[in-house]
């Protein structure tokens, strides 16, 4: 019964009746071979079939007809985790769980188009990641937004839900590219993912080590990543060097989690501790370092891992000094009042983090446009800062300098030429 109906499937998805049995006997399968065959395909080909798993279990059984699809219940990670306990747990402590609750708190979110934040077009198609409260549940629902409901099928797409597939580096590939965070540009070109992809084509024998981003960011199926430095690329206590503490103070100000006047701790630290975006005290920081460093000691020395890692770190606090020497320029323009502070600024002082995605739109009416100045601070921090060290960790040699460091350097040389123009002008009309 098993391989005609699979049969079936397959051919109904081709546009090739099989002959077989009437499926009247599952009612949602004969209707839906005639409205979407190719979700029922996937699911026919599951574990979730072989294991009996129908589509009441999921989507409930109050939807029979095509004028109430409403009814159809579309499940979120709780339901999976029905089944799937280890795994939601796992999810919930790791990093993926908090990218929905990351985009809501970035300001521009909410002037940003609905079709692509709740329709899952834009942002909203990666940072849907991330179990919601039922509030926010249904206020995607009252927008017509139904299908951003759940977060195991970023990974493991409908219908098929393949363990192989969210296995495959292709699925970080979804979310981890482009622009703003091209993690899977700086591994596929580096010798890891040669290797991996010289493993694939049959260039390498099938023991050859090739690590991909599982390996390295999700051993052993476990769905709760994180990385030494959190997404910010700061973190507590500050460094013995007095510079480099001193800069990192000076980028802590900028992200607003230190008070610019007085040095101490803001409300927003506690944002930031909410969602695991940096890490705030050594314990934490060396637990995930030491985490890489199991892993990298698969492959390499325990010396050598050890010494590539420590490298990574010291271009971090390199690239730092040129970040707190931009942040210190334009934090001048705005003391000496050549920049006006916006009224939402909670200090005087540039507001980086409060900057990201906007690329210096207004967030409403009341906010003036920002200045190119502080544009150009944003690139550096959130593109070319990133890109510096995530490039050198991803073993990337030509992001870690080109479009990392490089530019960086041209970023602080053009803040340094802004800042001359903006003060010769400034003087001009005193």
């Amino acid at each position: 019964m098993k391989l005609i109906l699979s049969g079936l499937l397959v051919g109904a998805v081709l546009g090739l009746m099989v002959p077989g049995p009437a499926l009247g006997e599952d009612a949602c399968v004969a209707c839906h071979m005639k409205v979407s065959p190719g979700m029922v395909n996937d699911w026919s080909i599951s574990q979730h079939a072989e294991n009996e798993v129908g589509c009441a279990d999921c989507h409930g059984d109050a939807h029979s007809t095509a004028e109430d699809y409403l009814k159809a219940v579309l499940p979120d990670e709780q339901v999976c985790g029905e089944c799937h306990e280890e795994q939601f747990e796992s999810f919930a402590k790791g990093k993926h769980n908090h990218g929905w609750t990351v985009l809501n708190a970035i300001p521009a979110t909410h002037y940003a188009p609905d079709e692509l934040i709740e329709g899952g077009r834009g942002c909203g198609g990666c940072h849907n990641m991330g179990i919601k409260s039922e509030a926010q549940k249904q206020d995607q629902r009252d927008k017509g937004y139904r299908y951003q409901n759940n977060s195991c099928d970023e990974c493991h797409t409908r219908h098929t839900f393949a363990k192989k597939e969210a296995a495959d580096p292709h699925a970080c590939q979804q979310c981890h590219m482009g622009y703003d965070h091209p993690q899977w540009e700086m591994w596929s070109s580096s010798k890891h993912g040669e290797r991996y992809f010289a493993k694939l084509a049959g260039n390498l024998p099938e023991s050859a080590s090739a690590p991909t981003c599982q390996t390295c960011h999700l051993p052993d199926g476990t769905h709760e990543n994180h990385t030494a430095w959190g997404f910010l690329g700061v973190r507590l206590p500050l460094p013995e060097d007095p510079q480099a503490a001193a800069d990192r103070v000076t980028i802590l100000k900028a992200l607003g989690v230190l008070n610019p006047e007085t040095g101490e701790p803001t409300a927003i630290l506690d944002a930031v501790k909410a969602v695991d975006m940096a890490r705030l005290d050594e314990a934490s920081w060396q637990k995930e370092r030491d985490k890489m460093l199991a892993i990298c000691s698969q492959c390499h020395s325990t010396a050598y891992a050890k010494e590539q890692l420590d490298a990574g770190d010291s271009i971090l606090t390199k690239a730092d000094r040129l970040m707190a020497e931009a942040i210190e320029i334009v934090a001048g323009l705005y003391k000496d009042g050549i920049i006006q502070k916006p009224e939402q600024y909670p200090f005087n002082y540039p507001f980086i983090l409060a900057l990201m995605h906007t690329n210096g739109s207004q967030w409403d009416e009341n906010l003036q446009d920002l200045s190119y100045i502080d544009q150009v601070l944003l690139q550096m921090y959130f593109k070319h800062r990133m890109r510096a060290y995530q490039g050198f960790f991803h073993v990337n040699p030509d992001y870690a300098y080109w479009y990392g460091w490089n530019m960086m350097t041209q970023d602080l040389g053009e803040i340094v030429e802004l800042d001359k123009s903006m003060r010769a002008q400034h003087a001009l009309q005193k």
